[in-house]
């Protein structure tokens, strides 16, 4: 017998909270700043939600796709008597990422919770710099995605899919040796990953390709 989904977590966040745990509303994470802080430092990320629809992520900073010092920065302290308004200008995409910093040195960031979904794990990741000093090419692209397509019956045709970029490295002989995919370019290239397993790749990924 499987316990029943709890309705209360809206859809697209259900893996999180099943790999990451619960999320905490702003005023459960301020009196755990400083733990939650230490956690995501050690690569442990928490997931932190504002009027339960506005839904953050405490991260690593290798969660944080974009340059860091194209990014605003917050001392931990104002950070936590801010934290409402920094998750509402995550998930609001008023920034990509909010950096926090103790003794003006970035620690950790806030980030829209729905970027972390459908990430690959960071032991799974490859990083930009290491395959290209191993002399591999990295070519880009973009997807426009589609509104999807109804039949008259009202049967799904084509599911819809979100606009993304595609990221793909290739060896000196042409091989394919990792591709990424994310909403942004810094996103694809944060998620490249070897290629996946023959049997079945769609058990390894939610993001398209479907």
């Amino acid at each position: 017998m499987t316990d029943a989904p709890d309705r209360s977590i809206p859809p697209r966040y259900v893996d999180l909270v099943a790999l990451h745990g619960p999320a905490l509303g702003v005023e459960q994470a301020r009196p755990r700043w400083g733990p939650l802080v230490r956690a995501a430092e050690g690569g442990s990320p928490a997931l932190i939600t504002r009027e339960h629809w506005e839904w953050a992520a405490l991260v690593p900073l290798t969660e944080v796709a974009e340059p860091l010092a194209e990014l605003p920065a917050w001392p931990l302290s104002e950070a936590r008597a801010k934290l409402g308004t920094l998750v509402r200008q995550v998930t609001g995409l008023v920034y990509p990422a909010v950096l926090l910093t103790r003794h003006r040195t970035p620690v950790a960031a806030l980030i829209d919770a729905r970027r972390l979904a459908g990430r690959p794990a960071p032991a799974d990741r490859l990083a930009v710099e290491d395959l290209l000093r191993q002399g591999c090419e990295i070519t880009l692209s973009f997807d426009p995605g589609q509104d999807g397509q109804v039949s008259e019956d009202g049967d799904v045709l084509d599911e819809p899919y979100d606009p993304f970029y595609v990221a793909i490295a290739r060896d000196h002989q042409g091989a394919e040796v990792a591709t990424g995919y994310g909403e942004t370019v810094a996103e694809a290239l944060l998620c490249l990953r070897g290629p996946y397993p023959e049997s079945d790749p769609a058990e390894f990924s939610d993001v398209p390709p479907f």
